[in-house]
């Protein structure tokens, strides 16, 4: 993973924003720890700080087009490059093996519609100085961070993560996913947009359930391009163990080389993480055991993931109270990763929402509804999951790959009828059925028929309770009676919420960095919207999974 910063449409001198540029990104420094590159040239100042997955030895940032007149920074990974670097109508001079460099070669035959190409997630500027114009998109879900912020002159900034925006601008929003933004335009257009949201669409020619194995296991190849040691996250849960067990079926072999040379770090790692009785990582060794990985499970103690929490906050930028319990737990285990030299992961997240797997998806009152929440989570998942584990794994210079999210699973999987995704308990069905069944001959038993257990939970059941404990000793009564007056936007509404969110105003003192983070209630992971399936909701709601256990006595 590594970071980009670009400051834009600079009047006069640009390299009088080179120190600024420099100060800046350094905040981000974090995300690609390996080399940092400059570029300077008229109207802007681009820095790259990268961490060397693809291509380490000659894959360095800024990229260059011919005659250095198109420039480029880029944070992610192009999974089909080498396909489109054989699709290209022109031969182009390509200087380096990396990935990114075929955004470059495509530009200039396709302009901004280039993105339509790409499979992979990814954030980039792209400068043309023979025109004077410049281009930023984001990916399509956001796996990728990406900030825009203006300066007290108007000055437009772009960086990996807001830390890199506050010391300089007085307002500063996230990117929006499938979004594109070139010189001249007021706001980012959206260029990413599928058949598949519509649920009349879906129903018209639904996708059979059959393609799912196979659009998954051509993700997970696709995204174990590697150049550097890599790992698979792996919690015992049903997601994380499909993906490290597709992965284990490929790892021998270096992809890069269409599958006939040995791979260069041959045996598979993965990783667990939780308290001394966490309940996913007895079940995460057992599944190791079966497909063959060196495994490795870290404990922490609850005072170690207490201690963290303002440097996940940090890191996270967010005041998220589920993404919070989950990515601090997620980054003590990054740290631990980071000491065995492993460079890159691939992670579970994005199943349960392209199937519905948490655990109020089974009030959902009708296929159509259940297919809605789908898709409105998938729009917010930048904000939540996505943004914990990319940003818990960067802190430590980890990329984390999501093959759930890959488009073209995506594609498939969100093309299926949403009645075959449906939970029901009178068929003995529980959540994600149908990916269950799509690999219950290769994964564990025991797995296929456990229940979803969400990650802040799974780590270990006093986790929670602790973290609740904790805030009620620092936030006072008087102070939650207060808390709308401080906190006029998002206004938490329990000590918990009030602790991380002071915790967060005081990393981001600038008042718009509030608005990047969506409030709203919500009873384990639910979009507010869905508060409406049921009136039990609203007067259980918290972001836990145990918290549905008592709405829902048929959902356990």
């Amino acid at each position: 993973m590594c970071s980009i910063l670009a400051i834009l449409d600079i009047p006069g001198d640009a390299a009088a924003y080179r120190a600024r540029a420099l100060k800046l990104s350094r905040l981000q420094r974090h995300r690609g720890p390996d080399w940092s590159g400059v570029d300077v040239c008229p109207g802007g100042v681009m820095v790259h700080e990268r961490l060397a997955i693809v291509d380490p030895a000659s894959g360095a940032q800024p990229l260059y087009g011919p005659g250095e007149r198109t420039v480029l920074a880029v944070n992610g990974e192009i999974y089909n490059h080498r396909e489109l670097r054989k699709e290209l109508r022109q031969p182009y001079p390509f200087r380096t093996e990396s990935d990114c460099e075929i955004i470059l070669a495509l530009y200039p035959e396709m302009g901004a519609e280039l993105l339509q190409k790409l499979n992979g997630i990814f954030s980039f500027v792209l400068r043309d100085l023979d025109k004077g114009t410049w281009m930023v998109a984001r990916d399509p879900i956001g796996v990728i961070p990406l900030y825009l912020g203006w300066d007290a002159q108007g000055i437009l900034h772009v960086a990996s993560e807001m830390k890199a925006l506050v010391p300089v601008c007085t307002t500063v929003r996230a990117f929006p996913p499938g979004h594109v933004m070139e010189s001249g335009a007021a706001e980012p257009r959206r260029y990413y947009d599928r058949a598949w949201r519509s649920y009349e669409t879906v129903m018209a020619a639904p996708t059979p359930t059959t393609e799912i194995r196979a659009a998954l296991e051509r993700a997970v190849h696709a995204q174990l391009m590697s150049d550097v040691p890599y790992g698979v996250l792996l919690s015992g849960g049903l997601d994380s163990t499909i993906i490290a067990t597709v992965a284990a079926r490929y790892a021998r072999k270096r992809i890069e080389e269409d599958d006939q040379a040995e791979a260069w770090w041959p045996r598979l790692h993965s990783f667990s993480v939780g308290l001394h009785d966490s309940p996913d990582m007895a079940v995460a060794e057992r599944v190791a055991k079966h497909i063959g990985t060196v495994h490795h499970s870290f404990v922490y103690t609850i005072q170690e993931g207490i201690d963290a929490v303002s440097d996940v906050i940090l890191h996270l930028e967010t005041y998220d109270v589920t993404t919070i319990r989950a990515a601090t737990p997620m980054y003590l285990m990054a740290r631990r990763i980071k000491t065995m030299g492993v460079k890159m992961v691939l992670s579970g997240e994005g199943a349960d929402e392209v199937f519905g797997g948490y655990l109020y998806f089974h009030k959902a009152p009708n296929p159509k509804e259940f297919h809605e929440e789908t898709v409105r989570k998938l729009d917010r998942l930048h904000l939540f999951d996505c943004l914990r584990a990319n940003k818990a794994m960067a802190a430590w210079g980890i990329e984390a790959r999501v093959p759930f999210l890959d488009v073209d699973f995506l594609d498939v999987a969100m093309s299926v009828d949403p009645a075959e995704k449906m939970p029901r308990k009178a068929e003995g069905r529980i959540e994600k059925q149908v990916l269950r069944d799509a690999f219950a001959d290769i994964i564990p038993d025991e797995v296929t028929k456990r229940q979803k257990e969400q990650f802040s939970d799974g780590v270990g059941y006093g986790w929670i309770d602790s973290l609740k404990a904790h805030a009620a000793v620092q936030v006072s009564d008087a102070e939650m009676r207060q808390a709308a007056v401080r906190f006029p936007h998002n206004t938490p509404d329990t000590k918990e919420a009030y602790y991380y969110r002071a915790i967060f105003d005081g990393h981001f003192p600038t008042p718009s960095a509030a608005w990047t983070v969506m409030g709203g209630k919500s009873i384990a992971c639910s979009t507010p919207e869905a508060m409406a399936w049921d009136a039990a909701f609203a007067a259980s709601a918290d972001p836990s999974g145990r918290s549905v256990r008592g709405v829902h006595a048929e959902a356990v």
